[in-house]
């Protein structure tokens, strides 16, 4: 494996002591990116056999069972109750006393799994400074072995309540069970799979490079989100900028955004747009896609109208999209 050089913003003054010693006051002050990053050089072969253990585990089981880890992980007992209070210690998982003693991933946890096996394919070799911390994601920007700048997303669905998430997640709603380690890595397979097919019809999206777990690596993610900007050169370039994008996403990618707005268009440096978080895409022959296709291009009018003062014709604006009218972009003044 290549030597990873991480490193992380430090949210922590000089005094605090080591990881190993102040897991709590870790836990309260950093991500758990920042921890898994912290702690990944310390972990050894049979601390990530152990992880893996428990990940296995807990697809039957909402915690591991202690007398089932040692089997999947194939170490001794007492091995195995070295690594495991070892790996609390260092924040990554929680261990859990009911009718039976078992142990769960943190998020710090899966992270580490994530990206250990992401640095073993040679797809990352450093990480740097957040670019975002939301809801249900956490972005970090990194280096490849190339010393490529990428943008690696952690899906975070467990932040949010599992009955919100099924709600609003279709692909999580057939499921009966559900943890917030299997939505998670659901959504970045979801959203993988559309940048792919984004990627492959020139639309202006970041460009996918890997996933692993609940993780994916993309080209990097410069500039702001829409919101930010209080005023803009051209608001009715830009618009019409992200319509040609939506257009293209549905006529010739076939997909449907489902939940664009302000908030997840960027406008980078160069003034051309980007449209992130595909995650709760949809399919063209959706039953619900004519819905959230316009609820998409209204709430893109909206925000113009809005902050803009641009008044645009929603019939207008959805008959470009679909291509179902003559309509030109210029029609859309």
């Amino acid at each position: 494996m290549r030597f990873l050089l991480l490193y992380a913003v430090c949210l922590l003054s000089a005094r605090v002591e080591p990881l190993n010693d102040c897991v709590l006051i870790l836990s309260l002050t950093m991500s758990a990116a920042d921890i898994a990053v912290r702690v990944f050089l310390k972990l050894e072969p049979e601390d990530f056999r152990t992880l893996q253990a428990i990940e296995l585990a807990m697809t039957k089981h909402e915690y591991a069972p202690v007398n089932l880890i040692p089997k999947l992980a194939n170490l001794n007992p007492e091995e195995t109750e070295f690594r495991l209070n070892r790996l609390e210690k260092q924040g990554l998982i929680q261990h859990w006393t009911g009718p039976y003693s078992g142990y769960t991933l943190n998020m710090a946890g899966y992270d580490s799994l994530a990206i250990n096996a992401l640095v073993k394919a040679d797809i990352l070799e450093a990480f740097g400074k957040p670019l975002g911390i939301g809801k249900e994601a956490d972005v970090y920007d990194a280096l490849t072995p190339d010393r490529e700048q990428v943008a690696v997303k952690f899906h975070r669905l467990g932040r949010i309540s599992f009955r919100q998430t099924k709600r609003k997640r279709g692909y999580i709603a057939e499921r009966l069970h559900t943890s917030w380690l299997y939505q998670s890595r659901l959504a970045a397979q979801k959203e993988y799979e559309a940048l792919k097919l984004l990627e492959s019809h020139g639309i202006a999206a970041p460009k996918p490079v890997s996933q692993n777990r609940h993780v994916i690596v993309m080209s990097l993610i410069e500039g702001a989100e829409l919101f930010h900007y209080p005023e803009l050169p051209d608001p009715q370039a830009i618009m019409n900028e992200i319509l040609e994008n939506v257009r293209k996403a549905y006529q010739e990618a076939g997909i449907i955004h489902a939940d664009l707005s302000e908030y997840n268009i960027i406008l980078q440096p160069n003034q051309h747009i980007l449209i992130i978080d595909w995650p709760q895409y949809v399919r063209a022959d959706h039953p619900n896609a004519e819905q959230l296709l316009q609820r998409d291009v209204k709430n893109v009018s909206k925000f113009f109208q809005r902050k803009f003062g641009l008044k645009t014709k929603l019939k207008d604006a959805v008959a470009y999209v679909k291509k179902a009218a003559t309509t030109s972009l210029s029609e859309l003044r």
